[in-house]
């Protein structure tokens, strides 16, 4: 342990005596090691952040629901587009069936949409805004949060009450400072009591779940805006079913489709006329993808990296070759083989180090840069740094070895007399 101690030292002492001995040299040799690694580790990093935020908003989907559905969430041909286009939307009656029959679900929710609306309180309005009606359950469902106000009660969804619940941006841009609880809004014609206004929903890029933008009524007032019976190619009705505590998605999904078929009137021989969709099924496809864009940075690194391995190779023949006697003297005192080339592979992997450090430092930079440039958090996580430092080794190792080996095989007599 001794040894290594002093081996290690030496070999540093050595590793730093290189790098600002010969700047100009040392720093065109870690250049090649320290792009290779912003390369590698700064793709990584874009990649993990960007895969975080996606998967982030998927995941409020919830990894236990199953959403049935006209399409499936699957890519397909163009011919089974055009029979899927054709397929019911879901109905009032699924809902209601399922809800009924359903014994491994702990919740389900229908919801429609009526595309984007625009809402009035007196002078200011606001377009676009997402109108929907959802069932009671909807809430609890998916796990609404409110900044202020409430839900509605049991009374006022049966009743289809005018009743209604704002997102964040449509209170702040319809209402401003204004206590928006307990006002009245017009949409398309029918004054509505805003009774909660849900909480911000933050940013991400797919936006699954924000709320921000929407207006929720009861499912009952809803049908006096949107026809729940219209068979249009391209669906806004939803039906989301949760399964119960211990129950798996598969024994749910098969009962789920009997039950669907039987209420469709399908016969046996008859394809499914709808889909039944679940979070896995994207994520296998984000998998993919994913991975192939780590892949492309570490193609687009390694070749930044090989040119690093050859220079830090130069870099350590260079110091065998201006070393040489001193190797000698070493040898003829009695030192071990195994002494030099661990030596000399150490000294490799220290200057690889300080190249991959100053990688991960401009890593650092770049994306903070980035994230105050674009608004969106892209990071450089603790397994990337250790990571970056691994291969760092890694390629000291390799860049190394040949030269450790050469100075560990000189003879000691020969050594002496290059000088």
């Amino acid at each position: 342990m001794v040894t290594f101690i002093k081996v290690l030292n030496e070999s540093i002492s050595q590793a730093l005596q290189q790098l600002f001995g010969n700047k100009l040299r040392s720093f065109l040799s870690l250049l090649g090691i320290t792009i290779g690694i912003f390369c590698i580790i700064g793709v990584q990093a874009a990649v993990d952040s960007l895969e975080d935020n996606i998967r982030g908003s998927f995941e409020q989907l919830g990894s236990d629901v199953l959403y049935i559905s006209k399409f499936p969430w699957a890519d397909g041909t163009e011919a089974e587009f055009i029979r899927w286009m054709r397929r019911p939307n879901p109905s009032l009656d699924d809902y209601r069936v399922l809800k009924k029959r359903v014994s491994y679900a702990e919740n389900m929710s229908f919801y429609v949409f009526t595309g984007g609306s625009t809402v009035k309180y007196r002078s200011s309005s606001v377009d676009r805004v997402m109108a929907m009606g959802a069932s009671f359950e909807y809430a609890d469902m998916f796990d609404l949060k409110f900044d202020k106000g409430r839900y509605f009660s049991q009374q006022e969804y049966r009743y289809g009450a005018n009743k209604c619940i704002i997102g964040h941006t449509v209170a702040i841009e319809l209402f401003g400072s204004i206590e928006p609880v307990g006002k009245y809004i017009n949409l398309k014609g029918r004054k509505m009591e805003v009774i909660g206004v849900l909480e911000k929903s933050g940013e991400d890029l797919v936006g699954i779940m924000d709320f921000d933008d929407r207006l929720i009524m009861p499912l009952e007032l809803a049908r006096k805006f949107i026809n729940f019976r219209t068979n249009a190619a391209f669906q806004n009705a939803f039906l989301a079913v949760k399964a119960a505590e211990g129950v798996p998605l598969e024994q749910l999904n098969d009962e789920v489709t009997g039950i669907l078929r039987s209420q469709r009137r399908l016969k046996p021989r008859q394809e499914d006329n709808f889909a039944i969709n679940e979070l896995s099924m994207l994520t296998k496809a984000f998998d993919i993808f994913f991975g192939t864009l780590s892949t492309i940075g570490i193609f687009i690194g390694g070749f930044a990296i090989l040119v690093g391995v050859f220079s830090v190779a130069n870099i350590m023949f260079v110091s065998v070759k201006e070393r040489t006697s001193i190797i000698g003297i070493k040898k003829a005192l009695g030192a071990k083989r195994y002494i030099l080339l661990l030596e000399f592979l150490v000294e490799s992997i220290i200057l690889c180090i300080i190249g991959g450090v100053l990688g991960l430092g401009l890593v650092t930079l770049t994306v903070s840069a980035i994230s105050a440039a674009i608004d969106f958090d892209i990071y450089l996580s603790q397994g990337n740094i250790i990571r970056g430092v691994l291969l760092s080794v890694v390629i000291g190792i390799f860049s190394g070895i040949i030269p450790a080996i050469q100075a560990a095989r000189m003879d000691p007599v020969e050594a002496i007399r290059s000088k």
